[in-house]
């Protein structure tokens, strides 16, 4: 679950593009924020928006998209900003050195935490940030990809960012996920026993455990079903097929 500090760690981080010409990259960003927790969008002079398209890629998050801010330029979209991220595979004329995600992701967490307001700038989709966008920009930023074919969609790199943050954010914490299991009943200590005693009951009916050797064959079985952990509906079903097979074996029921 998160905590207050890492939904206001969160918070300070908005996800800037800058003239997007298809209004479902825009929907699918949208709904790539809302995953990773991050609600602050900005678009600068998109071609297509509101949009129908942007609104059904954007499934449930279409409340980012409502409370996204329209601006006309750069400055406007980072105003108050601290740390400014451009998304470049560019490598001539940056002044800028190229980090990962990976790499950069704790800078700009340990920047949000203090309250400084950081940027995700992401171009347009055929042509990038213009060198002039990206001037205004002071990190710098790169998907490492397949270099045979490293053409990532808008949202893509928007959600491995934001993943990247996210994780950052959590810090040890976030390949905790035993909040998603579900919440199973072990079979109790008594039931077990009961378990083992009819299940040995049954291995000398149907003649598989011999009592004159029986060797070590409970003792071997037994550590298998305590390794296994039964739920008490796994335990009930294996009690079900044990009075089925005796059943079988004698024609009477138990």
């Amino acid at each position: 679950m998160m905590t207050h500090n890492e939904t206001d760690c969160l918070a300070h981080i908005r996800v800037v593009l800058s003239h997007t010409s298809h209004p479902g990259n825009i929907g699918s960003t949208a709904r790539a924020m809302k995953t990773m927790g991050l609600t602050q969008l900005y678009l600068i002079n998109p071609k297509e928006f509101p949009s129908e398209v942007a609104d059904a890629l954007a499934s449930s998050a279409r409340d980012i998209l409502a409370n996204a801010k329209v601006v006309s330029s750069m400055e406007e979209a980072l105003e108050g900003t601290t740390l400014q991220v451009a998304l470049t595979a560019r490598r001539r004329e940056l002044s800028q050195p190229l980090q990962t995600p990976r790499q950069l992701a704790p800078e700009l967490v340990q920047a949000a935490r203090t309250g400084a307001a950081v940027a995700l700038v992401f171009g347009a989709e055929t042509s990038g940030l213009t060198i002039a966008e990206l001037e205004q920009c002071n990190r710098r930023v790169t998907i490492p990809t397949n270099p045979d074919y490293s053409s990532l969609n808008l949202s893509q790199a928007v959600q491995v960012l934001v993943y990247e943050l996210r994780t950052a954010c959590f810090e040890n914490d976030y390949d905790d996920v035993r909040y998603l299991e579900e919440n199973r009943e072990r079979a109790p200590h008594q039931a077990v026993e009961l378990f083992f005693e009819h299940f040995e009951e049954v291995l000398l009916t149907i003649g598989f455990l011999k009592p004159n050797a029986p060797k070590r064959l409970m003792p071997r079985l037994r550590r298998l079903f305590v390794r296994a952990q039964m739920e008490r509906e796994e335990l009930d079903i294996m009690r079900g097929i044990l009075r089925a097979a005796s059943e079988f074996k004698t024609g009477k029921k138990e």
